[in-house]
């Protein structure tokens, strides 16, 4: 099983993240600032979605989580599976939470936008008794 950000938003940012920057060509000195840097976290946005692919795989041996430079790899006997849901400004927002029980230092959190599915789909797939772990 494996889960990534979905094609069609990360071409999406790509476009938007270009549009910004022609923009802020034509724009005044804030102006190409402001949408200079909003431009370049948009493109930083889509390369990491578009080389960290799949985001979160699910293997015999644990379950491995990428990102732009590394991947971390969590076994299965120290995997700690939870799911948040936060509701803030009449917004409610699901993060998928995975930590190595063994290592405090590793916790991954992960949204809708990085799985391309539901949180709450993926954490009853990674607890479910026919998971490979």
């Amino acid at each position: 099983m494996q889960w990534s950000p979905r094609p069609g938003e990360t071409v999406a940012l790509a476009a938007v993240g270009l549009a910004l920057a022609v923009a802020a060509v034509f724009s005044d000195p804030a102006g190409r600032l402001l949408l200079g840097a909003a431009a370049l976290l948009l493109g930083v946005v889509a390369v990491r979605d578009a080389v960290a692919r799949p985001r979160l795989i699910v293997g015999p041996e644990g379950v491995t989580v990428r990102g732009l430079l590394r991947a971390t790899t969590i076994a299965w006997p120290a995997l700690r599976v939870r799911l948040r849901e936060q509701r803030r400004w009449g917004v409610r927002g699901r993060t998928l939470e995975l930590e190595d029980a063994r290592d405090d230092a590793v916790l991954v959190v992960l949204g809708r936008r990085d799985l391309g599915a539901d949180p709450a789909a993926v954490a009853e797939a990674l607890l479910a008794p026919d998971a490979p772990g």
